[in-house]
């Protein structure tokens, strides 16, 4: 049998991070499986449904790195097909003409409340006679759910639960302008893309017991079913904007990588052993779905920001300097040439070593790219008093004589002047810092040193002195 998962959104909104995580454990799932993922974008709701979020949601997925193996399905475009079915249940007696009005479910909704019962559809017009409906009122088609006994779903996470028919009332399948539901729409088209495994988040257990009670009825076989639990907040509320329920997009606007977003996610409510850093290749070789938890996951930013700085550390110079390319460009209103490109891939092993995010790896990169002179901030200002640019003319003069600017020999040139000066090295390196970056914080004063060059290092160093 070929595993068959789905991931299948609705587009009224960007990619969420729930979203995002349940794209990726049907993903993994299908990969380590050898099977297929695939997109169903269910695009049913048209009133709230945009090419702007289909898009998102593209977009979003594809910068994950989570690809689908067909065209996506659009559900909306296969409605007649959905039709279809709810027609061949009337026929065989297992669907109804239901003509309750506006007033009647009203009414049913009120009474529940006042009952405190969840509010549920009476069935008044399961075993009626259309000849008995009242003028004026177009029917909806609704599903003869089982009166009684009960729907046992067999879950991969969350083992045998079990739903009373009493408690499920018979859902609609077509409107009264004839389209159809929801329920009715994911039911056929897992059906007909043959997704054998679904993995969704457990706010759809109880739609899965009625889904289930409508595969059974059309005489399809059920799918597996994996509920995984939902994402809180670090109070263990439920995830909202400010725990981080934003859109995927959000989360590369921040910063940070995909394959660390990624990583962080696969740790959301799974696990393998203590590992916590999984490279992309370990999580196909080694998901499951028995490693699911029962309990929500956390959602921890500082975990996020670690995890983010270490696949920042790893990540290769190259792909980094051009991930934070554009950023600079945006940050100074100038395009960077090849040069400056080469002089940030220079100095990244340097950069990426403080790094949190690639946000914070390209401000840091500012200051190789800088036109002269330099505007320093106020702490590196407040290191250029009198005294540190006397040292520092004292330096430029000693670093212009060097017969070559080599790294070990620059490096020589500055500790002999920290010691001509006797000063400890650090007294030397602050103030030569804050002149050839413009702040206090930068990769080691050598490597600096050795990535802006001869031209630029006396430069810059002169620039800093007044007069």
């Amino acid at each position: 049998m070929t595993i068959v998962t789905r991931f299948a959104p609705s587009p009224t909104g960007f990619l969420h991070i729930g979203g995002a995580r349940t794209a990726l454990f049907n993903w993994l799932y299908a990969r380590h499986n050898g099977g297929k993922f695939l997109l169903r974008i269910e695009d049913t709701d048209r009133e709230r449904s945009t090419d702007a979020a289909i898009e998102a949601i593209f977009e979003g997925m594809k910068w994950l790195g989570l690809d689908w193996d067909e065209e996506p399905i659009f559900q909306f475009s296969r409605r007649e097909r959905h039709a279809d079915i709810a027609r061949q249940l009337l026929a065989e007696g297992k669907a109804y003409y239901c003509y309750a009005s506006k007033e009647e479910l009203a009414e049913m909704r009120d009474q529940a409340r006042a009952e405190s019962r969840p509010p549920a559809y009476d069935g008044r017009w399961r075993d009626r006679d259309p000849s008995e409906a009242p003028a004026g009122v177009q029917p909806v088609v609704r599903f003869k759910s089982p009166n009684d006994g009960v729907t046992l779903v067999r879950d991969l996470v969350q083992g045998d639960v079990t739903f009373a028919n009493e408690q499920l009332d018979d859902m609609i399948l077509l409107r009264a302008d004839g389209t159809p539901t929801y329920m009715l729409s994911v039911v056929v088209d897992d059906h007909d893309m043959n997704v054998t495994h679904i993995i969704r988040g457990d706010d759809h257990l109880t739609n899965a017991a009625r889904q289930q009670q409508l595969i059974e009825a059309i005489g399809w076989a059920v799918p597996e079913y994996a509920h995984i639990p939902l994402i809180h907040g670090p109070d263990g509320a439920k995830l909202s904007k400010r725990h981080g329920a934003l859109g995927v997009e959000a989360y590369r606007d921040m910063g940070y990588l995909p394959e660390a977003l990624r990583n962080y996610l696969l740790r959301l409510g799974w696990s393998h052993g203590d590992d916590e850093v999984i490279s992309t290749e370990q999580a196909i070789d080694w998901f499951n779905i028995e490693n699911i938890g029962k309990s929500a996951a956390r959602f921890d930013f500082a975990k996020l920001e670690n995890l983010n700085g270490i696949y920042i550390r790893n990540a290769d110079d190259a792909y980094l300097a051009a991930l934070i390319k554009p950023i600079i460009e945006r940050m100074t209103g100038t395009d960077l040439d090849p040069n400056h490109l080469k002089l940030i891939e220079k100095a990244m092993n340097g950069l990426k070593e403080r790094a949190k995010s690639v946000n914070s790896l390209a401000e840091s990169s500012l200051f190789l790219v800088a036109e002269r002179p330099l505007v320093l901030d106020d702490k590196a200002k407040s290191l250029l008093n009198e005294e540190a640019c006397a040292v520092l003319q004292r330096l430029a003069d000693r670093l212009e004589s060097l017969a070559e600017w080599d790294k070990d020999l620059v490096e020589n040139a500055v500790r002999a002047a920290a010691e001509a000066e006797g000063l400890k090295l650090g007294k030397i390196a602050q103030p030569l810092r804050a002149a050839l970056t413009g702040t206090t914080v930068s990769p080691g004063i050598f490597d600096v040193l050795d990535v802006l060059g001869r031209d630029q290092s006396i430069g810059r160093i002169r620039d800093a002195i007044p007069g």
